[in-house]
């Protein structure tokens, strides 16, 4: 048990002593460019599921 405590132990001060955190600005600034490349990415892939799934119903409705 003393093992994991000391690892974490040492885990934490490193997180605090040799970590270069960002300034909160730009911490900001990336998680806004995050959010919107998701949404982006997330139309795209509607965007592709819709176009395959009318691609296929159509291409069964002409063999049919």
């Amino acid at each position: 048990m003393s093992k994991v405590f000391n690892y974490f132990s040492e885990a934490f001060e490193e997180l605090k002593s040799n970590v270069t955190w960002p300034e909160w600005a730009e911490v900001q600034k990336y998680t806004i460019i995050v959010a919107v490349f998701s949404v982006v990415f997330a139309l795209a892939t509607w965007g592709v599921d819709v176009f395959f799934a009318k691609a296929i119903a159509g291409f069964f409705n002409l063999i049919k």
